[in-house]
């Protein structure tokens, strides 16, 4: 039940974009087709989880026994940088159609806070090695919901007649703020659930 919690909330309550706003860069930017936010989100949620298993055994097995703590975020971000380089290098020789079809989206998965953010957040909340990938790849599918649905919001806005002073990013943003406010609506419902199931 500890899991289901921590799915839903990391999806619905504590979204990585609308209520942490971390992942803003990809998610303004990345965010004009459905189609490539789709790809963005597969390649978020592969990234995001393996990245998590990788800085939680450095964590607990390098930089906690040696007393590095004060290491952990050169670490975690020097890890993700290889995973993606690596990832990326797998890809071009085991699939070049996987490869061609996220493009430029991988090399973009390094500079995406949300990745370094979700590895950071499993060590500060305590969770074992289970609950690091449960919640990283929640957090994941809460990134590729809120991109892919803003994604859909912005090919609606294209076909919308709006007032010239808020073409462009003016739009954007004020769209990215209703979306996170719909998303507001989540909040308390992991609490619920908590003392629905006697968790608390």
């Amino acid at each position: 039940m500890e899991y289901i919690l921590i799915f839903i909330s990391a999806i619905f309550v504590n979204n990585i974009v609308l209520a942490q706003f971390l992942g803003i860069c990809p998610f303004l930017g990345v965010s004009k087709k459905i189609d490539t936010s789709l790809g963005m989100s597969a390649a978020v949620a592969f990234v995001m989880t393996l990245a998590t298993i990788v800085t939680y055994l450095v964590q607990k097995f390098v930089l906690d026994p040696n007393d590095l703590g004060y290491l952990q975020t050169i670490a975690f971000i020097l890890v993700i940088a290889s995973l993606v380089q690596m990832v990326e290098i797998v890809l071009k020789k085991v699939s070049p159609a996987l490869y061609q079809a996220l493009g430029i989206f991988l090399p973009l998965i390094t500079t995406n806070c949300a990745v370094l953010g979700v590895a950071i957040l499993v060590i500060q909340k305590d969770f074992d090695l289970i609950q690091s990938v449960v919640y990283a790849f929640s957090t994941a599918i809460g990134f590729g919901l809120a991109l892919t649905v803003f994604a859909g919001m912005r090919e609606q806005l294209e076909l919308a007649r709006i007032p010239k002073g808020m073409q462009g990013m003016a739009i954007v943003l004020v769209s990215a703020g209703l979306l996170s406010l719909a998303f507001m609506g989540f909040s308390g419902v992991d609490g619920g659930l908590r003392v629905l199931f006697g968790l608390d």
